[in-house]
């Protein structure tokens, strides 16, 4: 088993007679899970998974379910398209708490990889505005590609560390999930390795970076929003600890019970253990702060006039079923006579922070003027963010077989009939982008991103 005496020791103390379940339990398998994408196919691409390796539904996550450890689902040319994510059960639990509605204004603190964001995402249905942050760039790049594999319109991911955002953000999101760094002892049964990294002092040290970001939290939440805090650690110095001295510094926030399938919390704090829930260990609270209504305003980009002579250009250009993905389209960016195209969703102030962003809303293209010719059409370039999108642009598509479908994300050149751009689709779902000619699609597919 192999597990830090130190650990089993307070543990014993934590748990009394349930210890010895608690123990039997790093004897077996850890669990994984899937979520499908709901906007891209959901229930109907669960048969494209092999016999057995879907297993039973996850109580907590509508789209969620166990699955084996046979599974290569992580493999698929479906997955690669955003079909589904795969992630541990317990993991999910944090959102399906936090619950965001289509519209509301959201903020994922510590979002990296992106499980929980992309499960924040898709709950929104690309209504409102989520933020995604990632303080740590490499970790960032990560988890913006996860943002665009699983097509979400209406996010923005940033790079800031929780005080840079609370400088320029106070009391903008109606809710705010935080997964804050921890000790991990909830990961030692997935990840073995991480016992030898653990040492006993660790916990205090983990408690006083958690306070931090949890103080800059507080102040980006308006009056009656709410608040998710959530740990991978079984440790009750950075668990129920961290949040009854958040509540004693901030007296306007206040625990509040939940309840989800299988799950109880009167309290409004649960801690998961994997002898008692099939899932690995986690803690989860629920904070609401006292009020109502009030922060920050909510704006929408007014491009400028020049942009809206280059979008009435591009949209003359399309085939015309593309045009009506196009009615919001704006330009965040102008470069001479190239600009890049990107659908924006709302933004405090209608302005960014002063901080690094990956990723903007959903990038449509670019679009190059023409010099010097009269009557020349303009040159657009689609995204392959647009393509892959939950709300994908209505032009021809050509349905490819799996093996086609892993030669077109490996690069290579497909047969096709038609002329001009398209879409790749296996499945029903769209892969990326083609252009066609002479019986041909030349490949767009990221040079980046093929396998």
């Amino acid at each position: 088993m192999n597990l830090p005496q130190e650990f089993i020791d307070r543990m014993a103390v934590q748990l009394g007679d349930d210890l010895p379940a608690f123990l039997r339990s790093y004897e077996e398998p850890y669990q994984r899970g899937i979520r499908l994408n709901p906007l891209k196919g959901g229930e109907e691409l669960a048969d494209r998974i092999p016999e057995g390796e879907l297993l039973q539904r996850v109580p907590w996550e509508p789209t969620g379910y166990y699955l084996s450890m046979e599974s290569h689902a992580g493999a698929s040319v479906l997955h690669e398209a955003g079909a589904w994510y795969l992630q541990e059960p317990s993991a999910m639990i944090p959102a399906a708490v936090l619950d965001p509605k289509p519209g509301e204004h959201v903020l994922d603190l510590c979002a990296a990889p992106g499980g929980k964001s992309t499960q924040l995402g898709l709950r929104m249905a690309g209504q409102g505005t989520l933020v995604c942050n990632e303080p740590i760039r490499d970790r960032a790049k990560i988890l913006s590609r996860n943002v665009e594999r699983m097509g979400l319109p209406n996010a923005v991911v940033t790079c800031a560390y929780p005080e840079e955002l609370a400088k320029n953000w106070p009391e903008a999101f109606d809710a705010i999930q935080c997964d804050a760094p921890c000790s991990g002892e909830g990961m030692f049964r997935r990840h073995p390795e991480t016992r030898a990294e653990w040492n006993p002092e660790s916990p205090a040290g983990c408690a006083k970076r958690q306070s931090d970001i949890l103080d800059s939290a507080a102040q980006m939440l308006r009056p009656g929003g709410r608040l998710v805090y959530s740990t991978c650690t079984l440790n009750r110095i950075e668990n129920e600890g961290v949040i009854e001295a958040f509540l004693q510094r901030h007296p306007d926030f206040e625990c509040c019970a939940f309840a989800l399938p299988g799950l109880d919390a009167p309290q409004g704090m649960l801690t998961i253990y994997p002898h008692r829930v099939r899932g690995e260990g986690h803690f989860v609270a629920l904070l609401k702060r006292k009020g109502d209504g009030g922060g920050m305003p909510w704006k929408a980009f007014d491009p400028p006039a020049k942009v809206r002579t280059v979008l009435g250009c591009v949209k003359a250009c399309l085939p015309p079923g593309a045009q009506a993905n196009m009615a919001t389209l704006v330009s965040s960016d102008a470069r001479a006579e190239e600009y890049i195209l990107e659908m924006l969703p709302m933004l405090p102030e209608g302005r960014l922070p002063e901080v690094s962003t990956l990723r903007l809303g959903l990038k449509l293209g670019s679009v190059k003027l023409p010099k010097g010719k009269a009557g020349k059409a303009p040159l657009f370039t689609p995204d392959h963010a647009w393509a892959v999108s939950v709300t994908p642009p209505q032009v021809p598509r050509a349905e490819l077989d799996e093996e086609q479908a892993r030669l077109y994300q490996s690069g290579q050149t497909i047969p096709a009939e038609g002329k001009g751009w398209m879409l790749a689709c296996h499945a029903g779902v769209a892969l990326g982008w083609g252009k066609t000619f002479d019986g041909m699609m030349k490949n767009h597919y990221p040079k980046g991103l093929r396998r």
